[in-house]
Formats: C-alpha cells, structure tokens, sequence
C-alpha cells in the first residue's frame, strides 16, 4: 500500500492503476458527471458501482463511504474519533484486504481508500474491485437452491478464513458472494487477524446462522434449511474440526 498527503488526509492505494484517484474519485457526482454510474446496491445506506477504465475492460469498482450504525448514529452519521492513520476504519480495511489478497484469499481486490479529517474526527470512503458476475447469497438463494456440494464447499472457505485467524465482524449472507460456484467474502470494517481459537469461531459462525433465519423471515422463499446449515458445518469441520 502507497499513501499520498490531500488537504485534510490522506489517499492510500494499492495497484499502481490507482495512484491517479483524486479526492473526487471517492464521490458517486464525480463518477455520475462521467457516466459510469452503473448500479447500486441499497442497504441501510446506497454503496455505488461504478466503470472504470477502458470500456473493453470491464472493470467496475465499488465505491462506498462509511457511515455509522447503532446508537453513536444518533450523534453523528459518519464521523469518527482519530487516532492514528493505521486505526482508521477505511486505512485497516484496506490493509487487511490487500494482505488477504495477496496470500489467495477469495476476497475482491482492494483498490483504494480516502481519510479526510477535521479537528478530532475523520470521514472515510473505500473502493474495491467488483467481483464479475457476483451476487450475495441472500439474493442467490432467494432464485436458486444451493446443492450439497456448494454448501459444503462454503463451510471450507469460511473455515480457511478461520485458520488463518481471520475475524469478520459482520459474517452474514449478504457479505458472501457466490460467483460461478466460487465464494467470496466482503465487507471487513472492523476485521482483524486474531490467533485462532475455537471461541471467537463458533460465535462467527453462530452470527452467520442467525443471518440465515433473518433473511429467511424477511423472505419466505430464501432456500435455507437445517439441513443445508449441517453441510456448511461438514464442510467447515473438514478443515478445521473445531466442537461446534
């Protein structure tokens, strides 16, 4: 990672291709003003899709700002207390994405992120790479049951995170893409690499489980079952056969 100074912060970036970013490029105007808005995906907040690059590319980037959640959302919606560059949300999650990207981790590939500050508090965006041909499984299972063989095959990867001591602060369907059979996870504000232990696992994997049956709530529809939680916990267990 390579970080250059803006007026009030900082950029930091990983594949050369980025270094040209502008405090502009972290702003949905800026990409709109070029017509390379291409979705968006809606949560609690809009994160932006966008086309970058030669068109015969096909590269498109995420572009997300953080905002807050719970109650310190009352107090402000997206400033956040700085301490140090490298404790910055934004900072970490770029960090730990291109560690995890350069050892082979299914993760997408992180690209850049922007920390402005003013006085005590900072503001944060990050941009990631988009993974082609994507969809969160939320949305997969909403069409499509998965086979046996793909639940499986997700309780491996989740498990290869956990050997190697990865935290996800917010392990849920909706930050596991699915894409020609090959898993993804997203979304690591706030993960870390901890020392593997079976305690912090299981609850990972407990938050995962309590995802499912939201969703399924929301959606009657979502092709989840009980049986389908046993063959991701067979599949996890054939690596790393932890007492769940």
């Amino acid at each position: 990672m390579q970080v250059k100074s803006i007026s009030n912060g900082v950029i930091a970036w990983c594949p050369p291709s980025a270094e040209t970013l502008t405090v502009d490029s972290f702003t949905v105007e800026y990409w709109q003003s070029q017509n390379a808005v291409v979705g968006q995906s809606k949560g609690r907040y809009t994160t932006w899709f966008v086309q970058t690059g030669a068109e015969h590319q096909h590269q498109q980037w995420v572009l997300r700002h953080y905002w807050r959640g719970g109650l310190m959302e009352k107090f402000s919606r997206d400033a956040y207390l700085y301490t140090g560059l490298s404790r910055t949300r934004a900072y970490a999650e770029l960090a730990l994405l291109a560690q995890l990207y350069q050892e082979g981790f299914a993760v997408p590939n992180p690209i850049a992120a922007k920390i402005e500050r003013f006085g005590l508090w900072y503001r944060a965006d990050i941009i990631i790479e988009r993974v082609d041909g994507a969809k969160d499984l939320v949305a997969h299972l909403a069409h499509q049951a998965m086979e046996s063989q793909l639940w499986k095959k997700l309780g491996e990867t989740i498990a290869k995170f956990h050997l190697r001591g990865v935290y996800h602060a917010d392990l849920n369907a909706k930050n596991i893409l699915i894409s020609a059979e090959q898993f993804y996870l997203i979304d690591f504000d706030r993960g870390e690499i901890k020392s593997p232990q079976s305690k912090w696992q299981q609850a990972n994997l407990q938050r995962l489980l309590r995802s499912f049956n939201k969703e399924q709530t929301k959606l009657s529809a979502l092709q989840f079952n009980r049986q389908n939680w046993q063959q991701l916990l067979d599949g996890y267990q054939t690596l790393n056969p932890i007492d769940l």
